[in-house]
């Protein structure tokens, strides 16, 4: 081992553990076994290729040099900002205090660097996406969970109230990180209810300390009730025009524009323009990647300003909606099939199936060609990877090695 290599530093896995499993389900599958692949973390059409927005990529081509060689500026270009800003809430004039990122990944990490102190603990939902515990670790914090509802059943507003007053006693602050709507990787959201019940503990504990809400919008754009989306992002825009909770938005154009590979997102609190929340923000900035590409921020520049491709974008999400919601259909049928309750599907990319030892369980599944990612709660599933067609294998492997237990 590297002796200069601190100590610290030394019992790392050799690579991420998600991608470690879809690499040895590809490896096996080259070698002409039958695999079912639900690792997969990008959408991926009926004949397992990587699906590319062609709206999207029809106006990357058109780019210039200028508009992808120079360096953007450090915080990203404030109308890039603006303009992501109102994707989500069209209404807003102002990105507030905001400032560009390689990617949601980008956003998640200087929220934790910039509203906790090392040794602090950031709330989120159980289950949540692992590499926020990843991030968290490199900026010498650790996780707390509350749980996100279960199917058909109302949020533990007690539970929440609960941690988040520990928090704030503990540590007289608290960093919130909420992937709602469209979680992952449950694919549930908060019902009206679930919010209002959740902005409503979140205002009564604001009076214990300093709270920031950080909503991370991956997969907002894949839906099965874009409606109910847009009813969310209201709600949530009230609870931060109110002030009293720093409410801010990572956004990321990586599975929104199919741009995984630009790394581009955003930082955004529409509602604070606090000038030392911005220099905050550049300054970390300046201090981690320095600059975001100019190339992604230009395109989003050029689809704002043209009517047809913002059409040719939506008709494409909703197609991809509609073919992840058939797939969640059918898996819920295949699961009910097995004698196991169904996901129920609401939007994104993943869902979390229930079972008990989940490490083990995954384990026993990659004995019969089928791989997942086990977590506390349960099994990630990968709708954007597993198609419809491959739902009644899934569930009768699953049921197979439930009933051997």
């Amino acid at each position: 081992m590297t002796d200069q290599l601190i100590p610290t530093r030394r019992a790392f896995p050799a690579d991420d553990p998600i991608f470690a499993l879809n690499a040895e389900a590809q490896a096996r599958k080259a070698t002409g076994e039958s695999i079912l692949n639900a690792t997969v973390g990008a959408l991926l059409d009926e004949s397992g290729q990587l699906v590319v927005l062609d709206s999207v990529m029809d106006l990357w081509r058109e780019l210039t040099a200028l508009e992808v060689a120079p360096y953007a500026p450090i915080a990203g270009d404030p109308t890039f900002l603006n303009a992501l800003v109102q994707r989500h809430w069209p209404s807003l004039r102002s990105a507030g205090a905001a400032c560009a990122t390689p990617g949601g990944s980008g956003a998640i990490s200087l929220s934790m660097r910039n509203f906790l102190e090392a040794g602090q603990k950031v709330l989120t939902t159980a289950p949540y996406w692992g590499p926020y515990a990843t991030m968290a670790a490199e900026n010498g914090l650790s996780l707390v969970t509350a749980p996100w509802p279960e199917a058909n059943q109302a949020l533990d507003a007690a539970a929440w109230t609960g941690a988040l007053q520990a928090l704030l006693r503990d540590q007289g602050r608290a960093l919130i990180i909420l992937n709602d709507p469209c979680h992952n990787p449950t694919g549930r959201s908060l019902s009206v209810a679930d919010r209002r019940a959740f902005a409503d503990l979140l205002r009564t504990c604001s009076a214990l300390g300093p709270i920031t809400l950080l909503l991370d919008f991956a997969y907002l754009d894949y839906t099965r009730d874009p409606a109910f989306v847009a009813a969310a992002l209201a709600d949530y825009a009230v609870l931060g025009a109110e002030g009293r909770i720093l409410v801010g938005a990572s956004m990321s154009l990586s599975k929104s524009m199919t741009l995984y590979g630009a790394r581009c997102g955003a930082l955004a609190f529409p509602w604070c323009t606090d000038p030392a929340l911005q220099a905050a923000l550049t300054q970390s900035c300046r201090g981690t990647w320095s600059n975001c590409a100019k190339a992604p921020q230009a395109l989003l520049l050029r689809l704002a300003k043209e009517g047809k491709a913002q059409e040719r974008l939506a008709a494409e999400h909703r197609h991809w909606s509609d073919l992840l919601s058939a797939r969640a259909t059918a898996l819920d049928a295949a699961l009910v099939e097995a004698a196991m309750p169904p996901v129920h599907w609401m939007g994104g990319f993943f869902v979390c199936v229930s079972a008990p030892d989940p490490e083990a369980v995954c384990t026993q599944l990659k004995a019969q060609g089928v791989f997942t990612v086990p977590l506390p709660e349960g099994l990630r599933v990968g709708l954007c990877g597993l198609r419809a067609s491959e739902a009644p294998r899934f569930a009768q492997a699953l049921r197979q090695v439930l009933s051997v237990r």
